[in-house]
């Protein structure tokens, strides 16, 4: 059986808020092939993060400031408007995903030596 959180993820509603600020503030969506190459730059600004602080590269005084939750809130702003642009459910996907994951998983994670 799959684990269930007490309450459902708010993606319905950070959707909803995307949504509201892109067509306030934001006027209207880059292209989605526009949002895939912003998507893919900031993953990149992620992995300098991940390689400089936790990685074997050095971090440089420029790397410092840099926050990686502001950088991981960056990556999903982009992914939830590609996902309403492409009227994706990612609450619906989400969860669905969650379930088969945790079957798949469930002994497989628990069986694995390296993991000890």
């Amino acid at each position: 059986m799959a684990a269930r959180t007490s309450s459902p993820l708010p993606i319905h509603q950070l959707q909803a808020q995307v949504d509201q600020w892109i067509n306030t503030v934001g006027v209207r969506y880059f292209s989605e092939l526009t949002n895939t190459a912003l998507l893919a730059e900031e993953v990149g600004e992620v992995a300098r993060i991940m390689a400089r602080r936790y990685g074997e590269q050095s971090e440089k005084a420029s790397d410092k400031s840099k926050d990686l939750g502001e950088e991981l809130a960056d990556v999903l702003f982009v992914v939830l408007c590609l996902a309403n642009q492409t009227s994706t459910d990612l609450q619906s996907a989400f969860e669905r995903k969650f379930e088969k994951r945790t079957e798949r998983d469930a002994r497989r994670h628990a069986g694995n030596r390296k993991l000890r």
